[in-house]
């Protein structure tokens, strides 16, 4: 639903998210975090754990695979979404509410850790600038086009000099 405020929630993964395959096919993944925050005491001048916050975590489709094959148990995590509220039957027989975060945005966080950054095969647009690929087919990380390939290059009997690389050369005389 537009207009719907996202929320940012720094913590750790709790367990290794667990991923899941509905009737229809669709994979999905769920996770909890906690977040901890820090609290002075002012008398003491003392830093210490304040009461952590719980908060089961969800995400659908390609993004749920990238996330269950990237993030482990334990991992400090940035995740931004949108608050949901559920309810449901708990084990004994008591009916229970929940907040969840449906996850728009998740990445590890770089304050003590460090990460490697992998482009995963994409199903399709999802949304952005395409860059006039073709779905699935990116050019990103590719060499580029060589001379042969590159209408704009600069062809061999062109005055000037490499400096402007495929762009024709450049060279200090006005053209008119």
């Amino acid at each position: 639903m537009a207009g719907e405020p996202l929320i940012t929630v720094v913590g750790n993964l709790v367990a290794d998210p667990e991923p899941r395959v509905s009737q229809a096919g669709k994979s999905w993944v769920t996770f909890r975090i906690a977040s901890t925050p820090r609290v002075r005491d002012r008398q003491s001048g003392d830093w210490s754990d304040g009461e952590p916050l719980w908060l089961g975590c969800r995400a659908y489709g390609e993004y749920a695979d990238n996330i269950a094959a990237s993030l482990t148990k334990g991992t400090r995590v940035i995740v931004q979404g949108r608050l949901t509220q559920r309810s449901y039957t708990d084990n004994q027989g008591q009916q229970r509410t929940s907040l969840d975060l449906e996850v728009e945005e998740i990445g590890p966080s770089l304050r003590f850790a460090t990460a490697q950054v992998a482009r995963g095969q994409s199903r399709g647009q999802v949304g952005g600038f395409g860059g006039g690929q073709p779905a699935g087919q990116s050019s990103w990380g590719k060499p580029a086009a060589s001379p042969q390939d590159n209408p704009w290059a600069s062809s061999g009997g062109q005055q000037g000099g490499s400096a402007g690389g495929d762009f024709g050369g450049f060279d200090d005389e006005q053209p008119f």
